[in-house]
């Protein structure tokens, strides 16, 4: 069975912890890596090889630029952004899709990746 690869690029450190924990308790995931600056995760997602990048919420409502960098190279890469507090989340597709969910749980994230990443291996 081949894993789902995520690489964590969160902010604080309990929430990178907590879902490096998560993660790690799923038998068809793996935590790959771990990156905090924008140079750092567009050179550990392809050393990598992710197939998810977890990051922190952005504070604004503009996407930042790193996703266009990421989208450009790895067009098939899933980006889920949560809140700190896990209040919210967005799922970011090849830069032309955006997904607003609210109210998230930790343990609800491995399922919302598995199920999009399902959705996108039957396109």
């Amino acid at each position: 069975m081949t894993k789902i690869k995520v690489l964590l690029a969160n902010r604080p450190q309990s929430l990178r912890e907590s879902l490096r924990n998560l993660i790690y308790s799923q038998t068809d995931m793996e935590v790959v890596g771990e990156a905090l600056e924008p140079v750092e995760i567009l050179l550990m997602v392809g050393k990598t090889e992710a197939d998810v990048v977890i990051v922190t919420l952005p504070n604004s409502d503009e996407d930042p630029g790193i996703y266009s960098h990421l989208f450009a190279e790895y067009p098939q890469l899933l980006i889920f952004a949560v809140s700190p507090e896990l209040e919210s989340a967005l799922l970011y597709r090849q830069l032309i899709s955006k997904e607003q969910i609210f109210k998230v749980s930790k343990e609800e994230i491995p399922a919302l990746i598995r199920k999009v990443k399902d959705k996108d291996m039957d396109r």
